[in-house]
């Protein structure tokens, strides 16, 4: 009889178990999107702001945009710090293989690069331009998630990507308006390729931090991800440190400060503040990847598109059109769209593992 009890409350605990790790899942990946909204849009405008009053430093904004790694050492110390008493044994410090070792360093170059045509395009096109082209990173995640990670698309998911594309569209329609003045034709059509060549491999960077973690051989856990992070944005930073000193541009820091239209001392200041936006942003994007997929990355990144509009138009010289209210509705619509199939799909595999009732 006790046997019979104690098998009934082990089928009884499944479904609990798993509605509390449904639960922690979504707190996370709440948490993620908020970093990841907080961080790009602060940071898109600071460079923005860094550019338009003279900077001009394109190696030196890659740079912030994953210099601020150090950060990441407080949570990996204080998550290595409860592991350890919890275990009261021999805790192991780094817990990648060499194979995650080995993505991070490649994932981490590849995103210095990534960083860089980012960089030079917001140099030349306006925040509604610039991140309207990113936003078609959107696509590129979808086609590299369902050749990389084999992702399943539903019509949930389709219409999201359909929606938020064609807001994207959208906007392009009324590109020339916020055409900054000045602006040569060569460097306009640059800024425009260079972000779109970015857009393609930041597409392809969310589906290969997936994949590794799919492949990882071992279990994913928050301190897996703070330091496939940590690496990730340590080689990043090394990649353009190294650009940096082959384009000379620590020597010429002090100078273009002396020369920034808003002062030396806030040159300084949105040098610093763009570092914590950007590597919030960072931590949000690679812990969004993590905790749901490289599609939910992509269409919440396509989703922030028309609120950075907002922004740029409330603290930047630019317009605000009924195309881009449009855009914004398409968006958001598609979002939601997204997130009501993820729901009836959680749904679905909490049903499943509901097991008969007496």
């Amino acid at each position: 009889m006790d046997e019979v009890q104690r098998e009934q409350e082990g089928k009884n605990c499944k479904p609990r178990k798993l509605k509390n790790f449904m639960s922690i899942k979504t707190l996370l990946i709440v948490i993620n999107c908020i970093f990841l909204a907080v961080g790009q849009i602060a940071g898109v405008m600071l460079v923005r702001i860094y550019f338009l009053h003279g900077g001009k430093r394109k190696w030196l904004q890659a740079f912030w945009l994953t210099a601020g790694f150090p950060i990441l050492l407080l949570p990996i110390a204080i998550s290595f710090a409860k592991r350890r008493k919890a275990n009261k044994t021999e805790t192991n410090r780094v817990l990648l293989t060499p194979k995650l070792i080995l993505a991070s360093a490649i994932l981490g170059l590849l995103l210095g690069v990534c960083s860089y045509l980012y960089t030079f395009g917001m140099s030349y096109l306006p925040v509604s331009i610039s991140s309207l082209l990113a936003s078609t990173s959107l696509a590129f995640t979808a086609i590299f998630a369902y050749f990389i990670v084999k992702h399943k698309f539903t019509h949930y998911s389709v219409n999201a990507v359909v929606l938020m594309t064609f807001g994207s569209i959208i906007l392009g329609l009324h590109m020339n308006g916020d055409r900054p003045k000045g602006e040569s034709n060569r460097q306009y059509v640059l800024g425009f390729v260079m972000t779109i060549v970015g857009a393609a491999l930041h597409g392809f960077l969310n589906a290969g931090v997936e994949y590794s973690h799919i492949k990882a051989g071992v279990a994913v856990t928050f301190d897996l991800v703070m330091q496939m992070q940590f690496l990730i944005s340590m080689f990043s930073t090394l990649f353009c440190v190294v650009a940096m000193i082959i384009n000379k541009d620590f020597q010429t820091i002090h100078r273009e400060a002396e020369a920034f239209g808003l002062g030396q001392n806030k040159y300084y200041m949105i040098l610093a503040l763009s570092a914590i936006a950007l590597q919030i942003m960072i931590i949000g994007n690679l812990g969004l990847i993590f905790s749901s997929s490289a599609l939910l990355s992509g269409i919440f990144n396509s989703l922030l598109v028309p609120v950075q509009q907002i922004f740029a138009v409330m603290f930047l010289p630019e317009s605000f059109n009924a195309e881009k209210w449009m855009a914004l509705a398409m968006c958001l619509w598609g979002f939601a769209s997204y997130f009501y199939g993820e729901y009836k799909a959680s749904l679905k595999k909490v049903t499943k593992t509901k097991p008969d009732q007496v």
